[in-house]
């Protein structure tokens, strides 16, 4: 009968794994945001980032109502569904010549 304790190698096995399990969990639950109705909402530098542009420039954009946002006691959110319509409106296929 082998004894069990913190040293034996069925422990050390399974404590790396779970390690390995909650470095998993970790990392998708950081690239991940909660939806509301389904809806995913991004901050002004995610959509910077995410447009290549500077967060100057995207104030521009809401001043000219070239971008939809929403305010809420000076935070400023986007749907990411208006920046995907935004993007899919803008696409210019390269023409044939």
């Amino acid at each position: 009968m082998e004894l069990i304790n913190g040293n034996s190698e069925i422990i050390k096995d399974f404590l790396q794994s779970m390690e390995r399990m909650l470095d998993g969990i970790s990392r998708l639950a950081k690239g991940n945001k909660p939806t509301l109705n389904g809806e995913r909402f991004l901050g002004n530098n995610e959509v910077a980032k995410l447009l290549n542009v500077s967060i100057r420039t995207l104030q521009d954009w809401r001043d000219n109502s070239i971008i939809p946002y929403i305010q809420i006691k000076g935070k400023i959110i986007y749907r990411q569904s208006d920046i995907d319509r935004l993007l899919q409106s803008s696409y210019n296929e390269k023409r044939q010549e």
